[in-house]
């Protein structure tokens, strides 16, 4: 009997359309798989079983009839719990927001709605969206689908585990410094980082909504862009015929990118750009010194913000918070009105130098961690590793929120570790045919 839960969301989907599995029976397969796994509590925060049925049952009548919204039509796709969901609490992770009910679903799972996905429940998520670890005590804490002591990466930690966990075949999370790419790759995903401002934020928890993007986590380049479609509410790029890598032009980025690179991480790195030489590629050396000025400014840039969005909300409690997160938070407190719109006006204009240096790329090339995933009981036993951990797991990823183009994590084949291919502004469905070649070269 074909264990549906082990299949791709296009997989799904097409069988949906052929009618060889019926959305009910697949909305009872996941969720009857949610209930007898040992870590569903520390991956869903909550289920959504009354809406995921009915909405499943429209998509087996739509499916009957020959009338699918999109290729997604009745799959089932679990949502990061800071995605408002109308009569369903959306906590974003913290105990600050307990008891939070929207009455409003987000615009994007509005659109997804509309296209036929259905709701499995919302995950867990590192709190407010504040940690690239994914360490969690105030809720729960995911684990990695390699190393079950250690962290699943975060913020989309809940989203990254039940896919990697196959608890849901496609996930949505957000990303705004690395927050769909950590855990993607710490969990052998495909994850992608769109443009800021590309798709709606409007219904999503904030935590810095000048870097705040929407984007799935899934297991197949194919996935990203049926997700990105229904996300979006359009119709998807084609993903049948990869192009050969033959010809491409991929700016390796030495700065920063490569310091203090793990063993494993670094040898796995290594190994992806022979292989992506091999299939055709042209791998260049890129330097890029602009990119550390930007860096030093990112503790400006996101504490400033974070911090002017929560302050009175975590001032009022701030007992509540786990306090590696409420230290960060506050972190932004010690920075002018001045020195934040000095440090944007400095990212504005690094932004356009980098544009003009990476022109002639197809793609910049970056591992996606320098690491990893550290384990739990280290992370919560010692503050300052903590610290350290966390802004190591965030730096290449960072980079990208930074130079603000789209982005698609990639698994390299080692464990745990991947490739990012930064693309331009508004570029994703270039990018994702770029990702759809080097998945294929690295398969």
């Amino acid at each position: 009997m074909t264990d549906w839960t082990e299949k791709t969301a296009a997989e799904l989907g097409r069988a949906i359309a052929a009618q060889e599995v019926d959305p009910v029976d697949l909305l009872q397969a996941f969720y009857d798989k949610i209930a007898a796994h040992p870590f569903a509590d520390r991956i869903y925060a909550r289920l959504t079983p009354e809406r995921a049925l009915a909405e499943a049952r429209a998509a087996s009548d739509r499916a009957k009839a020959g009338q699918r919204l999109s290729p997604l039509d009745g799959v089932p796709v679990s949502w990061k719990d800071l995605y408002d969901t109308a009569g369903i609490a959306t906590e974003a992770g913290s105990a600050l927001l307990k008891g939070r009910v929207p009455d409003a679903d987000a615009l994007v799972l509005q659109n997804a709605t509309a296209m036929g996905t259905v709701c499995l429940g919302k995950t867990h998520m590192s709190e407010l969206a504040f940690s690239g670890l994914g360490l969690n005590p105030i809720t729960a804490t995911s684990p990695c689908v390699n190393d079950h002591d250690a962290v699943a990466g975060g913020s989309s930690s809940g989203a990254a585990a039940s896919v990697a966990f196959r608890l849901a075949p496609a996930s949505v999370g957000s990303d705004t410094g690395g927050s769909v790419r950590i855990p993607s790759v710490w969990n052998d995903l495909v994850g992608l980082k769109t443009t800021s401002g590309r798709i709606s934020i409007k219904g999503v928890v904030p935590l810095c909504e000048k870097f705040d993007t929407v984007g799935p986590l899934v297991r197949t380049v194919e996935d990203a862009a049926l997700m990105l479609a229904v996300i979006e509410g359009r119709t998807p790029i084609d993903t049948r015929t990869p192009a050969p890598l033959t010809g491409m032009r991929f700016g390796a980025l030495q700065t920063i990118v490569l310091d203090d690179l793990r063993d494993v991480p670094a040898k796995a790195h290594a190994a992806t750009l022979e292989k992506l030489a091999a299939a055709g590629a042209e791998i260049i050396p890129f330097d890029f010194p602009e990119i550390e000025a930007a860096m030093a400014d990112a503790g400006v840039l996101y504490t400033t913000e974070a911090y002017a969005i929560w302050r009175d909300t975590i001032e009022a409690q701030p007992d509540l918070m786990f306090a590696p997160i409420r230290d960060r938070f506050r972190a932004g407190a010690q920075f002018s009105g001045a020195d934040y719109v000095a440090a944007w006006r400095r990212l504005d204009a690094m932004r356009e130098i980098w544009a003009k240096a990476t022109a002639g790329f197809d793609a910049v090339i970056c591992p996606t961690s320098p690491m990893l995933a550290p384990n739990v009981d280290r992370l919560l036993s010692d503050p300052d590793y903590f610290v350290a951990e966390n802004l190591l797991a965030l730096r290449n990823t960072r980079v990208g929120n930074l130079t603000g183009g789209a982005i698609v994590t990639l698994p390299n084949g080692t464990p745990s570790c991947g490739l990012s291919l930064m693309g331009r502004p508004m570029g994703e469905e270039e990018i994702l045919r770029i990702a759809l070649s080097v998945e294929a070269a690295l398969a």
